[in-house]
């Protein structure tokens, strides 16, 4: 029974807003609006724009890290009005698709997962000024539908309807223009957020692999590492006692620490104190975590000794270490966390 009166609420919502007249849509959409601009809404922590193809797409990324574009750029890109339609402030119908999806030919290319992610996004600009823009992801997705009903109109009727030819070509420009590089890029690039995300990126991997207080020692470079590194050097391995060549540890550094997680040995250095010699007082790897710090320290080990035992000579060895562990900071790797589901 209540299945029944939730459709009917819903065909008796559908049929109240088919009702509605043109002027009355428009008056419900321009109290959105306004509700909306009285709220506590987000400032936009960067701005800037980038060009694409022959459009200049403006944009800003919020402080949850949300990438939009702006509407009048939005609607540019698409071929067309930048203008809010009869003063409401966004581009929005009753149903809650914007403007540029609202077209009844364009319905069956619009999946349910674009549909609920076209809300249009009301923010403060740095200046305070007001801001109106759509998730920066959904403008190729919003080209995409384009390109969908034009390969449809052509398989059909052989033509495209002419009130949509501009706008099919500019969903194709917008595509192309896209293919080479990502929109998110793009954003972040033009913002300059980039660099504040490198920063921040960086300071997450180093939170979760740099331990606060110094942990107990626990046994932690297998024998098998010496062993291979001992041979790899044409060194005999002693039979009691393994006293290591003092240049071990800065080897150790390179093929260890330095391809371990950006900026974690400058890290780990800093925060291991050093005696009247200037040698550190304990060894690097107890400042790092246990929950994440030490798990990857030993899947590395693991993985370069591997790598060891492969090589038939030092030089061979840092060849290869060199294709599959990088040094951090020669190369671009900061997303490990992410990567790595950390």
């Amino acid at each position: 029974m209540s299945d029944s009166k939730d459709e009917n609420k819903v065909r008796g919502g559908i049929a109240r807003a088919e009702s509605l007249s043109t002027e009355r849509r428009q008056e419900i959409a321009r109290n959105a609006a306004t509700a909306r601009w009285d709220g506590d809404l987000p400032v936009a922590k960067y701005e800037g724009a980038f060009n694409l193809g022959d459009r200049t797409i403006s944009c800003a990324v919020l402080p949850n890290g949300k990438r939009i574009v702006t509407q009048g750029t939005f609607l540019t890109s698409l071929g067309r009005s930048r203008s809010p339609k009869a003063g409401t402030g966004v581009l929005s119908t009753v149903d809650g698709l914007p403007f540029f999806l609202q077209a009844e030919v364009l319905k069956p290319f619009i999946s349910d997962a674009l549909m609920e992610s076209t809300t249009p996004i009301f923010y403060r600009t740095k200046s305070g000024g007001k801001g109106v823009g759509y998730d920066a992801a959904l403008l190729p997705q919003v080209a995409e539908v384009y390109l969908k009903f034009r390969d449809s109109c052509l398989a059909a009727e052989g033509k495209i309807p002419k009130q949509y030819a501009h706008i099919v070509a500019a969903a194709d420009v917008l595509v192309r223009g896209l293919a080479n590089v990502g929109i998110i890029a793009l954003v972040d690039e033009a913002t300059g957020y980039q660099r504040d995300r490198a920063r921040d990126a960086l300071e997450k991997i180093l939170q979760a692999f740099i331990a606060k207080e110094l942990l107990p020692w626990v046994h932690t470079f297998p024998d098998e590492y010496y062993t291979c590194l001992f041979k790899l050097r044409g060194l005999e391995y002693p039979r009691d006692t393994v006293k290591k060549p003092q240049y071990f540890g800065h080897i150790t550094n390179d093929i260890i620490y330095k391809r371990l997680a950006p900026a974690v040995l400058e890290e780990l250095k800093k925060a291991t104190p050093r005696d009247e010699k200037g040698r550190h007082k304990h060894q690097l790897h107890r400042r790092l975590t246990d929950d994440v710090g030490h798990p990857k320290l030993r899947e590395h080990i693991a993985s370069v000794v591997t790598v060891m035992k492969l090589a038939n000579s030092y030089d061979h060895f840092i060849s290869m270490l060199d294709r599959t562990h990088p040094r951090y900071g020669e190369t671009a790797q900061l997303a490990l966390i992410g990567e790595s589901g950390l």
